[in-house]
């Protein structure tokens, strides 16, 4: 497993080979530094952790700042963890050429919050009829049982929409700008523009091409 810090840049169009028109999503892939190691003999797993973004010392923790002096890089405004990362070690320097041209990732984000919203939107509920003088438009109408005496657990009904931990499995990589740090996947990535973002191999495929 490997993966790296980003932050979405935007979505743009991608001319394919054949002539096709791509929608894209811009990803500025690192460059990330690893943190350090997580080893099972110490911590009981495998996994390697992620530094991405430059930040002011003055704006780190003191713990932060102890670690990241141990592991001899500078401070870094973003630390992830990814299980599984092997082959790197600590210090060393990941950039976007980890990833090929045809490769499928997965990529994890927080989605867009979207307020408090009613179930008509939130969860794509059917309206209420308009006419004869119904007044059961966008009201919830009934939400279980009628001798519980309690709402049941999970029903859907309104509340706060999106700002959620969201993955977007196998999105093909289109284009790898080893120059300027760029990943171009086609499709959308959950998020606002700038939102921070985990690229990772894809659980399905396991890294392998897509043809």
């Amino acid at each position: 497993m490997k993966g790296l810090l980003a932050r979405k840049m935007g979505m743009a169009q991608l001319f394919n080979p054949d002539g096709t028109l791509s929608a894209v999503t811009v990803l500025e892939a690192g460059p990330c530094l690893v943190l350090g190691l997580r080893t099972p003999e110490k911590d009981g797993y495998a996994a390697a952790r992620l530094a991405f973004g430059a930040v002011k010392e003055s704006r780190v923790t003191s713990p932060a700042r102890g670690e990241f002096k141990a592991a001899g890089i500078a401070p870094a405004r973003h630390v992830a963890e990814l299980r599984g990362f092997d082959g790197v070690e600590a210090g060393q320097e990941l950039k976007c050429d980890i990833f090929a041209e045809g490769e499928l990732v997965d990529v994890v984000s927080t989605s867009k919050g979207k307020g408090f919203q009613g179930m008509v939107k939130r969860h794509r509920f059917s309206r209420g009829p308009e006419s004869h003088g119904s007044m059961n438009v966008r009201r919830p109408g009934s939400i279980g049982a009628t001798d519980a005496a309690r709402v049941f657990k999970g029903v859907k009904m309104a509340g706060q929409m999106g700002n959620a931990r969201t993955t977007v499995q196998g999105l093909k990589v289109l284009r790898v700008d080893l120059e300027r740090n760029l990943l171009l996947v086609n499709g959308g990535v959950p998020g606002a523009r700038g939102a921070l973002v985990l690229v990772k191999e894809s659980v399905k495929t396991k890294g392998k091409k897509s043809g």
